[in-house]
């Protein structure tokens, strides 16, 4: 025999290529030294208890025969379900199922070789006790988990380590004599296979925590995964619309038919077939039969199934039963000897050809008087001999309605290559659902409680049409706990939770992953580093000198094995992608980390040379940055950082900052914390280069509504300030540290006044220090403490000199901002609408570089078009400026259009809208712990409560406005004593609504606001009038009405004119 030097599988000697995995026998394989791998095994470990007391009582020389019968009998089970010994240890056996090369029920195998080991010992005891009077005890753990190992298949012993194999020895330890005890994740993989019970999760030594475990019980034959096929059938209809013609065709002509569906595992053959059998079929006889992965006289194995099935012959029958049975089902003595005889229920032996015409003659006589399905699962496992009996079958059947329906996935075309081409055969590759039917194959495993759009989202774009990974995902987000029913719904329990691949899906991946030669592998691995799309030129460089000459056959051997496709590409570089996202992630976790790290590097390398010649370094700039990254995060998981590594930390956060910076610039601030964080987290503590990025992060995070984030990463600034003496980076931690104060609700009765101080101290030290980019900072500060007192002639001036210094530092989103607070001034202050409009349409035809100031800029201008009237143009500009933060990723700013929209609808709109969505912006806020904003919506929403006639609500609103306002901010602390007063006076409470009313006149009267005036000169008059003070009401509103035709608001004037009256005002 010839070890396969690709995949280490035994090959007859006259082979020329490996019968398993296509490399070349006879010739010498690419120069590849045998390496170390990470690879996802079964370990089962097993230990004999008791043998030092038998040695009291046993000869030594019968002691070693006890022993050698014991192992003997273990090995071979091991051995029959496809397990190697790594090792013995004493009494112990540690046995790999997964090495040289995974198969899919790695995991399966392992548990019925343990299982087996257990029927083993009984029947070794049996003799024992007969001869010795001794019988012998074991206990056996079985876990599942990743190893580093050789990926040498000549390799006597592959050396596993890794946890995996330490948890499998304590489960062992753990388990009660002659009991097998399974790991979570061994349990996960063949739970529909096995019967357990549950044991309390154990305490194993080693394991900082408590570690699931579960007693085997029975172990009855069943797939590890049972595939669900009591689900509607989804997006497979124009395949159900062939196999149905087929059918008919079948039934009508009386001639035999075969179909084969192709497709890769989980796209739903079987699925189909049985709705084929239960909508299509009716009527019919139908036989099942599967092909097995391994196993000994598996040749006919699905022969046997059909034939057990039709004959009615169970595992008690003995052969003589069995063999009657046959005979009465076929009713001809020469074809039931033939099927025995290839069912393994007799000793004769046939030729090949008299057992293709039994098999013929038993689907003729079964299709005799309804026509036949014969259903054969999983053929690319099959033998050659059996697939050739089915080809028999199919082109010499005589007036018989035989459909042979047969599932396969496309290795069987690797192998076969023209099979269901023949004539009456039929070939039909079943394709990735799309995107709906995946979402409705979700939405059917949950049943009535539905799932968000989001998550159903993220799964489908997860699984890419194959719903066996849908169902897999869908099952291990809900056994861990990352779904949960809530209210009837399925929703989320972690919002970070990622969606990893499942334990059954990886099996899969993995197994087909090792049917490639190590060239193939050679080559792939690069590419799953580089990402899910590659270029060709990146993968030769990267790949081993070795492997480079034939790079584009391999290349297109894993093309034509579906591991990768060529993608769609712009210039003349040729570009593949991987079949599948999970079949990349896949082939990076086989790589050691240390490999991983070093192909990240040569990646960056390879395209740094790349980028220069095209001039396209910034392009990819957060890409290059990401694969510094995760080198460095390797390197730092191998052991201390050496110079090389710490060198790599420093350029991925140079890179990743960058690209930080351009994010926040184009006003994404998401992405830019998720920049900025990570470059943070690959620097030292005590670098520098951290310190600095600190307040960028900070405030990226302000941004986004991290307040506690920002805090914490604005103390370490602080921190590291003071211990190095860097009086900038402390006075930008100070001024960031007043926004979260301001936005985040912390600040205190003195916020404004300490804010003003803080600047004013802080700006001639910055100066002196050139820190314009600080200065102009520190400016905006004051022109908001300004802003929010309503003293916008002080705000304009500030805004002037924040503005001058954030263009000698060369920041052009702090440029943008202050345009904002220029068309803030221009919406609050007085200067009239027309101009103001006109103004804030110039700051937007000017094309502002920051897009979350530009969605400002149009809600302010929505509240000036409001004001003229133009209700329906003022609706475009803030549902505008809501959908592109929202698309921006910026759920704060977004929330905070609430205001405008509230406004605007205000102003004569539908306040019913408005009441559901400022509700849910004030819903979000509150969440987020935001109150600057918060405190203003909630009042506006109590004010639209009001008008709408619900008082207590608008009551309770007011309140919370109340609560969440800081004592400096003048318009909330106007606006919610405006809403609240009328209420209190319709309710028989004159003196304390007159009192608030007044209180919020004389608050407004320190502002610029004329609108404010007038608003709450309207409210006191509103009090006044419901306690009939007609004559003084009537001045009032004849005051605001004067302020609105000021500021030029038309519709709140109009609102506003007040019934003839003959007081003099």
């Amino acid at each position: 025999m010839l070890n396969c030097p690709g995949c280490g599988e035994e090959n007859p000697a006259k082979f020329r290529l490996c019968g398993y995995c296509g490399t070349a026998l006879t010739t010498a394989a690419p120069s590849l030294p045998a390496r170390e791998v990470r690879k996802t095994v079964t370990i089962v470990f097993s230990d004999l208890k008791g043998s030092t007391a038998l040695g009291e009582v046993l000869d030594p020389e019968a002691l070693h025969e006890v022993k050698e019968r014991y192992f003997g009998a273990m090995a071979a089970e091991i051995t029959r379900h496809g397990g190697k010994i790594e090792k013995y240890i004493g009494d112990a056996i540690m046995a790999v199922f997964g090495l040289p090369r995974a198969h899919e029920d790695d995991a399966l195998r392992a548990v019925r070789a343990a299982m087996g080991m257990q029927a083993a010992l009984r029947r070794v005891n049996e003799d024992l006790t007969s001869r010795y009077g001794v019988a012998l005890a074991n206990r056996t753990g079985v876990n599942t988990g990743e190893v580093v190992a050789s990926d040498d298949p000549t390799a006597d012993q592959k050396l596993a380590t890794g946890d995996a194999v330490n948890v499998a020895a304590r489960l062992e330890q753990a388990a009660p004599e002659n009991q097998i005890y399974l790991g979570d994740v061994t349990y996960r993989l063949v739970r529909d296979a096995v019967e357990v019970e549950s044991v309390e999760p154990l305490e194993l030594k080693g394991k900082a925590q408590r570690v699931p475990a579960y007693r085997l019980v029975a172990a009855p034959g069943l797939d590890g995964l049972v595939r669900r096929h009591d689900r509607p059938l989804v997006g497979r209809d124009a395949e159900l619309a062939t196999l149905a013609e087929l059918y008919g065709q079948v039934s009508r002509e009386r001639t035999a038919r075969m179909v084969t569906l192709i497709g890769d595992a989980g796209f739903g053959k079987s699925r189909l077939v049985h709705e084929v059998v239960d909508r299509i079929a009716v009527g019919a006889r139908v036989l099942t039969g599967r092909c097995l992965p391994y196993g000994d006289g598996i040749t006919f194995w699905p022969l046997l199934m059909m034939v057990r099935e039709a004959a009615d012959i169970r595992d008690a029958d003995s052969p003589e039963i069995a063999q009657d049975k046959l005979l009465a089902a076929v009713g001809d003595a020469e074809v039931a000897q033939r099927l025995a005889s290839a069912a393994g229920l007799s000793s004769a032996s046939f030729p090949l050809a008299e057992l293709n015409w039994a098999a013929r003659k038993f689907f003729e006589g079964w299709s005799a008087s309804a026509p036949l399905v014969a259903f054969i699962d999983d053929i690319h496992w099959a033998e050659p001999a059996f697939l050739d009996l089915l080809e028999h079958v199919q082109l010499t059947a005589l007036d018989a309605p035989i459909l042979l329906l047969t599932t396969a996935r496309h290795d069987l075309i690797e192998e076969r290559a023209a099979w269901g081409t023949q004539p009456g055969s039929v070939r039909l590759v079943l394709k990735p659902l799309s995107d709906d039917a995946s979402a409705r194959v979700v939405a059917n495993l949950l049943g009535s409680a539905g799932l968000s759009a989001e998550v159903t989202t993220r799964i489908v774009q997860a699984a890419e049409g194959n719903p066996l990974y849908a169902e897999q995902m869908l099952s291990m987000l809900i056994d861990s706990g990352a779904l949960r029913v809530h209210d009837g719904h399925w929703v989320r329990a972690d919002e970070t939770a990622e969606i990893a691949v499942p334990p059954t899906i990886h099996a899969l991946l993995e197994a087909r992953l090792d049917g490639l030669g190590r060239a193939e592998r050679a080559a792939v691995e690069p590419a799953s580093v580089i990402g899910l799309e590659f270029p060709q030129s990146a993968v030769e460089s990267l790949s081993p000198q070795s492997v480079r000459t034939e790079l584009p056959a391999h290349l297109g051997t894993l093309t034509r094995k579906r591991f990768i496709r060529p993608a769609q590409s712009s210039g003349a570089e040729l570009t593949y992608r991987f079949h599948h996202h999970l079949v990349r992630e896949t082939v990076y976790n086989g790589l050691l980390k240390r490999a991983r790290a070093n192909l990240h590097l040569e990646f960056v390398r390879w395209a740094d040379r790349a980028n220069a010649d095209s001039d396209r370094a910034l392009e990819f700039e957060e890409i290059l940055g990401y694969h510094l990254e995760q080198a460095h995060r390797y390197l730092r998981e191998l052991g201390p950082l050496d110079t090389q590594g710490q060198a790599t930390g420093s350029d991925a956060a140079r890179r990743l900052s960058a690209a930080g910076r351009r994010a926040a610039a184009r006003g994404d601030m998401h992405a830019a914390a998720n920049l900025y964080r990570r470059a943070v987290a690959v620097l030292d503590n005590n670098d520098p280069q951290r310190w600095q990025l600190l307040p960028d992060l900070a405030e990226t995070l302000i941004g986004v509504g991290d307040f506690a984030g920002a805090h914490g990463a604005l103390d370490e600034a602080s921190g590291a300030a003071d211990r190095s003496g860097n009086a900038r980076l402390k006075a930008s931690s100070q001024l960031l540290g007043m926004f979260v104060r301001l936005y985040s609700g912390e600040q205190q009765d003195d916020w404004s006044e300490e804010t003003l101080r803080v600047c004013h101290e802080l700006i001639p030290m910055l100066e002196r220090e050139k820190a314009h980019n600080e200065v102009a900072t520190a400016w905006r500060l004051v022109v908001l403490v300004h802003g929010i007192a309503g003293r916008f002639t002080q705000a304009s001036e500030g805004v002037a000199h924040s503005i001058a210094h954030a263009r000698l530092a060369g920041n052009e989103r702090l440029v943008a901002r202050n345009g904002l607070m220029l068309a803030i001034n221009a919406l609050n202050g007085p200067m009239p609408v027309a101009q103001a409009i006109v103004d804030c349409e110039q700051l937007l035809a000017a094309g502002l570089s920051d897009r979350q100031v530009e969605c400002n800029v149009m809600c302010a201008l929505a509240q000036l078009k409001a004001m003229n009237g133009e209700l329906d143009a003022a609706r475009l500009l803030y549902r505008r400026s809501r959908a592109l933060l929202r698309d921006l990723g910026q759920g704060v700013y977004a929330a905070s259009t609430g205001i405008d929209l509230a406004r605007v609808e205000l102003h004569g709109g539908d306040l019913a809208l408005a009441q559901r969505e400022v509700q849910a912006d004030c819903d979000f806020l509150a969440a987020k712990g935001e109150t600057y904003f918060l405190s203003t919506m909630a009042a506006l929403l109590a004010r639209i409560a009001r008008d709408q006639g619900r008082d207590d609500e608008a009551l309770a609103l007011s309140r919370t406005a109340e609560e969440a306002t800081a004592s400096d901010d003048m318009e909330s602390q106007a606006l919610w004593r405006m809403v609240r007063a009328p209420i209190l006076a319709r309710a028989g409470e004159l003196l304390l609504a007159e009192e608030l009313a007044r209180n919020a006149v004389e608050l407004v009267r320190r502002t610029e606001s004329p609108m404010l005036q007038a608003d709450a000169l309207a409210e006191l008059a509103a009090v006044l009038a419901i306690a009939e003070r007609h004559d003084e009401a009537h001045c009032l509103r004849a005051e605001a009405l004067a302020l609105y035709e000021s500021k030029g608001n038309r519709v709140m004037a109009r609102r506003c004119i007040a019934p003839d009256t003959q007081a003099a005002c």
